[in-house]
């Protein structure tokens, strides 16, 4: 009994391991969205333009304005980042006393006895740190919801499955209208609240994290 109940976890930990669970995100949710149905109107007679507002006109650009709309976010991000520090303190200090000859018979003894007291405090500090970024690619996102001073609430993810892994492309922020452009695209240094999330999952990934065990002693560890 014990050593079928040993097999059925086994398998259950290998049929986990096969699956690939998508990391968790900090993006805003929900990643897209449909569009909902819009009530259909009937044009106003003589009139050359529909006022249906689920079509758009015939001369109306493409651009993204309304939920369920798609959006092209060119990825453009370069960020550095230098710190430099350096603090150094000293203190010397130097005490000296001695008895001259003593006519007092009790502390004859004492005569000629030199004092001497020498301090020395020294401190020097150096520290350094350096960041680079360099992000570049496309993603289309969707657009989840619409402010209401026609700002857009924008989401997606792109999932790229190479060999045994998976690769997890996800953006979410928020986009001004008047910064898309004509061919309905906008750059991510554009985007307000900009989240930009770049991870993957598989055998290649879990091998270059500690395992749950020894996280664990890290966390208790006192020292």
């Amino acid at each position: 009994m014990r050593v079928r109940n040993f097999l059925t976890v086994m398998l259950a930990a290998v049929s986990l391991a096969a699956c690939v669970t998508p990391p968790l995100t900090n993006v805003h949710q929900p990643m897209t969205t449909r569009a909902q149905p819009r009530p259909v109107q009937e044009p106003i007679a003589g009139s050359l333009f529909s006022t249906n507002a689920s079509q758009r006109g015939m001369f109306e650009d493409r651009r993204a304005r309304l939920v369920g709309d798609t959006l092209t976010i060119n990825l453009v991000e370069k960020t550095a980042a230098t710190k430099n520090a350096n603090s150094s303190a000293s203190r010397d200090s130097k005490l000296s006393a001695g008895i001259p000859t003593m006519t007092h018979v009790p502390l004859h003894y004492l005569q000629g006895v030199d004092l001497s007291a020498t301090t020395s405090d020294t401190f020097a500090g150096k520290g350094a740190s350096a960041a680079n970024n360099n992000f570049t690619g496309t993603i289309t996102v969707t657009v989840i919801d619409v402010y209401p001073n026609g700002n857009l609430l924008v989401s997606g993810e792109k999932r790229v499955a190479i060999n045994q892994g998976d690769e997890f492309i996800r953006f979410s922020g928020v986009v001004n209208p008047m910064f898309v452009s004509s061919a309905n695209a906008v750059n991510s240094t554009q985007v307000a609240d900009a989240r930009i999330e770049y991870r993957g999952s598989g055998y290649i990934d879990e091998v270059q994290q500690k395992g749950w065990l020894a996280r664990f002693f890290d966390v208790i560890a006192p020292f």
